[in-house]
């Protein structure tokens, strides 16, 4: 297994590295707040062909790889980029996985800049969905309504929820203008599908907010002196900020191995987007405290630019699950075979 991004991948990184880092200053994501979505910013990718490159040529796209869309994910993470790229990615996909003549024209409409499309992360209860990714900012949003995935148009209701993390984050009634797509089994496995991907790209970006917070904090403490020394001298913060530096490289390379498995291993793809997630979100919550611990009570403070991270690594993936729950979902995954072909008794023993 070889996962190291190939010179075409590192172009691809390079690219929008650059466009982030001139359109995605932390003073635009402070600006962008508590909505957490620059419309202006979200014009530049899309022109740029972030919806378009996450779904095959067949389909009018570019036919990038799941590790391709990965390593875009990881870039937005480390500048924090107020745009639904991860929402609109996988919404895109999972349209493309439908094949029916509905899926395809709001797909077609997506990838025209005509209207953008985002997945509801939980199913409807009631008739509410909850806690819509970019939901506030959609015009449609696909969700799982029992046996059924629907779109759903948002009519302007968007229903935003506040939210520490600034995201755009909605709940989202179904009206009675909601579309059938596809329903059945065929439907709950393309949604599973499409909620494996959406775990994988928010791993990928929370690699990249604790990679970025990592840095911030490196270049904090060796400025902050103490004692007439600098801070990062001491060992409790030099040995702390190499656990989480050593903790990044391990959540980057079991997000890109999950990224492969796509492709490579499908069987094992949903077990290690699970875990990828798991590990991510971990790693990215604990260098974000240890860096923000690290500044004082400068840390909390909105000129510093570490609180944005903190932030963002906690409220990126609360919306869709916490570790322990992806972690349980890994090992349904790895373990669901063989629990049910053992007799009850052992199944029952066994939980």
């Amino acid at each position: 297994m070889d996962v190291a991004p190939s010179d075409e991948q590192r172009r691809l990184v390079e690219s929008f590295t650059a466009l982030f880092g001139d359109a995605s200053p932390p003073s635009r994501v402070r600006a962008a707040e508590p909505l957490g979505f620059d419309p202006a910013l979200w014009e530049t990718v899309r022109s740029a062909g972030i919806v378009a490159m996450a779904v095959g040529e067949a389909d009018g796209g570019w036919g990038a790889e799941p590790l391709d869309l990965a390593l875009v994910a990881e870039v937005q993470g480390r500048f924090l980029a107020p745009v639904p790229i991860v929402e609109a990615q996988v919404a895109a996909r999972l349209l493309a996985r439908l094949r029916t003549p509905r899926a395809a024209s709001a797909l077609a409409a997506a990838l025209a800049g005509e209207r953008t499309v985002t997945m509801a992360v939980h199913p409807s209860r009631e008739g509410v969905a909850r806690l819509v990714p970019a939901g506030a900012v959609a015009d449609d949003v696909l969700v799982m309504d029992g046996g059924r995935l629907l779109l759903v148009p948002s009519g302007g209701d968007h229903g935003q929820v506040e939210n520490l993390g600034a995201m755009p984050l909605a709940d989202l009634r179904l009206g009675p203008d909601a579309e059938v797509l596809a329903d059945g089994p065929g439907a709950e496995a393309a949604y599973e599908t499409a909620l494996d991907e959406f775990l994988l790209l928010t791993a990928a970006a929370q690699v990249g907010i604790a990679a970025r917070a990592v840095e911030i904090g490196v270049g904090y403490v060796k400025q902050r002196r103490a004692f007439g020394v600098p801070i990062g001298s001491f060992q409790s913060i030099g040995h702390a900020l190499a656990d989480s530096a050593t903790a990044v490289d391990g959540a980057r390379l079991l997000t890109y191995e999950a990224a492969w498995a796509h492709g490579t291993e499908p069987g094992r793809f949903a077990e290690l987007a699970a875990m990828a997630f798991a590990f991510a979100t971990e790693t990215a919550r604990e260098a974000t405290y240890r860096s923000l611990h690290f500044h004082g009570g400068y840390g909390f403070t909105d000129e510093y630019d570490i609180q944005l991270y903190y932030r963002r690594a906690r409220a990126w993936a609360a919306v869709c699950l916490e570790p322990r729950a992806a972690y349980r979902r890994a090992a349904d995954h790895r373990y669901s075979a063989v629990r049910t072909a053992a007799p009850m008794e052992e199944q029952w023993t066994s939980a």
